[in-house]
């Protein structure tokens, strides 16, 4: 597969300590970035208009607001998509996603996975800098959406990911309920659902040592509401007595 047939889809708000540093990391590989940009006030946008002005391997996509990370990505998928990519990768701009992982989730892809998943919860995978309790809450959270939704993936949860592009072609991205992280379950979900491929690459998640993170406890409750939601939904049209 040619590497610019590749695009990483990075969005972001407020990353003017990493984008320089990422993008150069990630082009280095040959790939294509698309910096989805949320008219960040540290001036964001303007370092990324200057790295697409620089290297033709960058593009950048401006938004008017911040508006969530699951719209983000809807519409860096389509632009992704209308450009012709043949595989699109989401990313985080912070490093937590270690640029060097990208080829063996290209690599997954090339070799018949619809949906490859940079995954913290499967052998050779780990969270290194965090405390005890945080990998509860996220080991528990993942626990939860795969009992509730009936799915095999044990990092649901995870950001960096890469796509076939027919496969996320079929799924309803545009329509996603979560606005927040639990994107990334839903969009899990919905490739279970509709029996795509999907596997689980390891890989070392690393916090972030610049800039301030995003997530936050709404973002934690929209998506473990949505998880509960659905599946309630779920198990009740697997009741018997419900008609189809």
């Amino acid at each position: 597969m040619p590497t610019e047939a590749v695009t990483v889809v990075i969005p972001t708000y407020n990353e003017r300590e990493n984008l320089s540093e990422i993008t150069e990391a990630v082009v280095a590989h040959g790939y294509r970035v698309l910096i989805v940009d949320d008219n960040s006030p540290d001036g964001t946008g303007h370092i990324a208009d200057e790295l697409h002005r620089s290297n033709p391997l960058v593009s950048v996509l401006h938004r008017p607001e911040k508006q969530g990370l699951g719209s983000a990505y809807a519409n860096g998928f389509d632009k992704a998509l209308s450009e012709g990519a043949e595989v699109v990768v989401e990313m985080d701009a912070d490093f937590s996603h270690d640029p060097g992982d990208l080829p063996r989730l290209v690599e997954a892809i090339a070799n018949g996975a619809d949906l490859a998943i940079g995954s913290r919860y499967v052998p050779g995978g780990s969270t290194p800098d965090w405390p005890m309790h945080r990998r509860l809450i996220s080991k528990g959270g993942n626990l939860y959406a795969r009992v509730m939704l009936g799915i095999p993936t044990r990092d649901a949860t995870a950001g960096f990911r890469a796509f076939r592009a027919e496969a996320l072609r079929s799924l309803p991205y545009r329509d996603a309920q979560a606005s927040g992280y639990g994107f990334q379950v839903e969009m899990a979900w919905r490739a279970s659902q509709g029996g795509l491929a999907v596997v689980e690459v390891p890989i070392v998640f690393k916090d972030r040592t610049r800039g301030t993170s995003k997530m936050g406890l709404p973002i934690v409750l929209e998506a473990m509401l949505l998880v509960t939601v659905w599946g309630i939904s779920r198990l009740w049209r697997s009741l018997p007595f419900v008609p189809t």
